[in-house]
Order: C-alpha cells, then sequence, then structure tokens
C-alpha cells in the first residue's frame, strides 16, 4: 500500500509524468509484491526556484532533470528488495525515458496499517 509523492521540474510533460508513473508502478509490484490497483501517486512539477538540491552529494552530477521518490509504504520490506526497486526503477527510467540514475533519488519511509484510512473513516485492517 504505498504512496508515493514525484516531485520534479516543471519542463516534463504529461507525456512523460504518465510513464514515470507506469516505470514506478511496475518496478513496485515487481520488486514489492504491491497489488495491480494499489496505486497512489502525487506528482508535483515545480520550477528551479523551489527544487533546492546539491548537484554532487552522494551522487554524480545531478541536473534540472532530477526527480525525487518520496514513498511511504505499509509494509517494511527487506535490503534486497529495497536495493532491487531503487535498480530497476533507475534503469528504466534511463532505459525508456533517458533520465539519468544521477537524476534518480528515492526516499522510503515505513509505517503500520494502522496509520491508513482507505476511506470512510475507517482504519486499514487487513485480513
Amino acid at each position: 500500500m504505498p504512496f508515493t509523492r514525484i516531485i520534479l521540474g516543471e519542463h516534463y510533460d504529461d507525456e512523460q509524468l504518465a510513464k514515470i508513473s507506469e516505470i514506478l508502478h511496475q518496478s513496485l509490484t515487481g520488486q514489492f509484491a504491491v497489488p495491480l490497483k494499489d496505486k497512489f501517486q502525487v506528482f508535483e512539477r515545480l520550477p528551479v526556484s523551489q527544487r533546492v538540491f546539491d548537484r554532487e552529494y552522494l551522487s554524480g552530477k545531478r541536473s534540472d532533470n532530477f526527480i525525487l521518490f518520496q514513498i511511504t509504504a505499509g509494509k517494511a520490506r527487506t535490503s534486497e528488495q529495497k536495493q532491487n526497486f531503487y535498480r530497476q526503477l533507475s534503469e528504466r527510467l534511463h532505459q525508456e525515458l533517458a533520465i539519468h540514475p544521477d537524476d534518480v533519488m528515492v526516499v522510503i519511509q515505513f509505517n503500520q496499517t494502522d496509520d491508513w484510512s482507505f476511506s470512510n473513516g475507517l482504519m486499514y485492517c487487513p485480513l
């Protein structure tokens, strides 16, 4: 049950956002065993002045194509699952949209199932 906030430059068009969404969701379903219909994403296209990031910190050389994926997930994953997810996401973004791996940053936060209410004011309780 991940929720992803995707923060990127305003130069990305709707077609690119749709492809990023698809790649992200396929990476989550493939590496995190997320159900196909469990897709919750918010894109924020921001101007350069509202995206402050170091272009070299723990990376090669970030460009204006930099994308931050902030993922909140309800079930913890293993280090191996996380590494495989990071790799697949980065590789596919590079192969399919020419987004350099240096421009892909991911932050994952895990919480508990009772931290979620999907609708009707009800706490999520898995079967």
